[in-house]
């Protein structure tokens, strides 16, 4: 057993995740498995980064459905019905899982079944305390971004 690890011990996460995304044959996962990145090359669809509020393109976010996305390292979930689009914090308040997209109008927590509103975020049912915590977002042009 080693005590210290050195980097050329084992795979790198980036490696391993990679070696994982082939073995799904997951589109797009190749693009991930390179090991020399710019800032720009970093940027995922679908993240806030400083001085860009833009979270996702509004087409990207199904009628009836949603997505969840990143905003400044946080999980959110971004719902759509018709032209309204909401957004909540995606980390359930019962024991910190990032919640599944809503299916059916409803957000559903892997971890232990909490389910909540996707109009409005409330709790529905499962262990969970409270609903979702509400984020203020936006439509600007094609684009849901963080309301300031």
């Amino acid at each position: 057993m080693h005590t210290t690890d050195h980097p050329g011990d084992r795979p790198s996460r980036r490696a391993v995740l990679c070696g994982v995304l082939v073995a799904l044959a997951v589109p797009g996962g190749l693009a991930a498995c390179g090991s020399t990145t710019t800032p720009s090359e970093t940027a995922q669809p679908g993240t806030t980064q400083s001085g860009n509020d833009a979270l996702v393109a509004l087409a990207d976010v199904p009628d009836g459905g949603g997505v969840v996305v990143q905003a400044n390292g946080k999980p959110l979930v971004v719902t759509r019905s018709g032209n309204e689009v909401r957004a909540f914090d995606a980390v359930c308040p019962h024991a910190g899982t990032t919640v599944a997209p809503p299916v059916d109008g409803v957000i559903n927590c892997p971890a232990h079944g909490s389910r909540f509103r996707a109009s409005d975020g409330e709790k529905l049912a499962g262990p969970t305390p409270t609903g979702l915590k509400p984020v203020d977002v936006a439509v600007r042009g094609d684009r849901v971004v963080l309301a300031r």
